[in-house]
């Protein structure tokens, strides 16, 4: 079942609206063939009489009651959402006949008693028999005359229980007036029952009226079916023809071959739309479960995504900060000294302004970086942002014992791009590099940042280190995020890395040097001054 949009004129709208697939079409089709093959086979056999089974049309009745009130109250329930008329025409239908095979099952002759309970005479189980076929029929020919009427305007779903609850107390009035003429005053209505096995030729009039009532709501269906429910209720109306002519027009005899066979197609009858309806409703109940998982996925994604952005701003604020941190207790020592030495003081509260500026510089990165790319690029000198780089990190050269090479390019190498972000990549890239060659406890720790022209449009930025080295079998996930080779890190640097500089139409590749030690380097196009 599939809930579509409505607008506010023709009210809500759901499956019963929709066309029917081709599966659906093929189906209906089936079904239809298997019952004209089957009515075309016993035919020819239908007067032919068998035993005599009082006992078996209970028995179908309480079916086709527990069946019918399903679907009667399935049907009202799509009311209650659509607010069609066809709809609840067809509903109180269904309603009508499992209310009416209450008194036709108690009143049937030699069912419960010889003649039958609540004072039945020969006749009523016949005439209630007619009742119900003929209710069921007008309902349908009802529903099919409903079908294009414009619906009311959408509003709250209580408005709907005024409208079923008048139609359930109609159906239930109606029914009991039936029973009513049926069983007390059956002196009105014509014989239909001769004996216990023959039947009245008067019998072809109620039946043959029924027939084309039923023949009516099929033409009409045919020509104006357009969504699933249209298409079966074609078929319900062919078997409901059937069974018709089985039961009245074509034998003579009750308890006969065609007598029986109008029964089991009443059961078809009445399980048709049921089955629809159940089928229906478990395909809708697939696709919400679907969409549940689909929706629990895309939350969690957005979860992870909110994770990501949140560690990538403490991963890139935790440095400034530290910086911050480490230059103010610094300049707190130094005031508490005797004789505080102020070229300290205001070279550690410069550094405070600077470290500030640079985490302010951070969130704007990322804001850029999460939002639309090309946003705030510009021609960026490359050795320019990398000796800022370096300027940025050398208490830590310092602080690590690293000693610090460069080669730079003696043109102006310049690239399109958002300065602070490659500026972070520059920052994670180094930073890595000192941290990394910490693991290296003798021999020197040497820090090669080399740029330099790459064909001839493109230039390199690389930063080798002489530390361990990378571990080939880590080496394809190395960028992949919350993948990480430190005991604390996180796995976000090298992703947001490779990230920047995708956005910046370049490629960042890592692999491990000749000797020792680390490679990361990334290629950007170069743009004209």
């Amino acid at each position: 079942m599939t809930i579509i949009a409505a607008d506010e004129q023709d009210g809500a709208n759901t499956w019963l609206d929709l066309p029917p697939t081709t599966r659906q079409t093929w189906s209906a089709i089936a079904v239809a063939a298997i019952v004209v093959v089957a009515f075309g086979a016993v035919a020819p056999f239908a007067g032919r009489p068998l035993a005599t089974l009082n006992a078996f049309f209970p028995s179908l009745d309480a079916i086709v009651f527990v069946s019918d009130l399903i679907t009667a109250v399935l049907l009202f329930a799509q009311f209650s959402i659509s607010r069609s008329r066809s709809i609840l025409a067809l509903a109180s239908g269904y309603l009508f006949t499992a209310l009416i095979v209450i008194p036709h099952a108690l009143t049937f002759s030699g069912a419960f008693s010889p003649t039958g309970l609540l004072g039945a005479g020969p006749q009523t189980g016949s005439w209630l028999f007619i009742f119900w076929h003929f209710g069921f029929a007008a309902t349908l020919f009802a529903y099919a005359l409903l079908r294009d009427e414009k619906r009311a305007k959408a509003t709250s779903g209580a408005t709907t229980l005024p409208a079923i609850g008048w139609s359930v107390a109609t159906v239930l009035g109606l029914v009991c007036g039936l029973t009513w003429l049926a069983t007390k005053d059956a002196t009105l209505l014509p014989t239909i029952v001769l004996d216990n096995n023959r039947l009245s030729p008067f019998v072809i009039y109620p039946v043959s009226l029924t027939m084309l009532i039923a023949a009516s709501a099929l033409i009409v269906l045919l020509f104006r079916q357009r969504s699933v429910l249209d298409r079966w209720l074609v078929v319900v109306a062919l078997v409901y023809i059937g069974e018709l002519a089985f039961s009245g027009l074509f034998p003579s005899v009750r308890f006969s071959v065609g007598f029986y066979a109008g029964r089991v197609f009443a059961l078809i009858t009445s399980s048709i739309v049921l089955i629809v309806l159940l089928a229906e409703t478990m395909r809708l109940y697939v696709r919400l479960a679907r969409s549940n998982v689909m929706l629990q996925a895309e939350r969690n994604n957005k979860l992870m995504n909110l994770e990501a952005m949140v560690a990538s701003i403490s991963h890139e604020i935790r440095q400034p900060l530290g910086a911050i941190s480490a230059s103010g207790t610094a300049s707190l020592l130094s005031l508490e000294r005797t004789s505080p030495n102020l070229e300290v003081v205001r070279s550690d509260l410069k550094l405070i302004v600077e470290e500030s500026h640079r985490a302010s510089q951070v969130f704007n990165n990322i804001l850029a970086l999460f939002g639309k790319a090309g946003r705030g690029h510009e021609p960026v000198d490359v050795n320019e942002i990398t000796l800022e780089v370096l300027h940025i990190l050398g208490g830590d050269l310092r602080d690590h014992g690293v000693t610090l090479r460069t080669e730079l390019m003696s043109e102006r190498p310049l690239v399109m791009g958002h300065r602070g972000q490659l500026q972070e990549v520059l920052l994670n890239l180094v930073r890595n590099a000192i941290e990394a060659m910490d693991a290296v406890k003798s021999g020197s720790r040497m820090l090669l940042v080399r740029i330099e022209r790459h064909a001839s449009d493109n230039i390199v930025v690389a930063v080798e280190d002489s530390g361990p080295g990378l571990d080939p079998e880590k080496l394809d996930g190395i960028f992949d995020a919350f993948v990480s080779t430190k005991p604390q890190g996180m796995g976000l640097g090298l992703a947001i890395c490779r990230m920047i500089i995708e956005r910046h139409h370049g490629q960042l590749s890592a692999w491990s040097g000749n000797t020792r030690g680390a490679v990361f380097q990334f290629i950007l196009p170069i743009t004209k001054a």
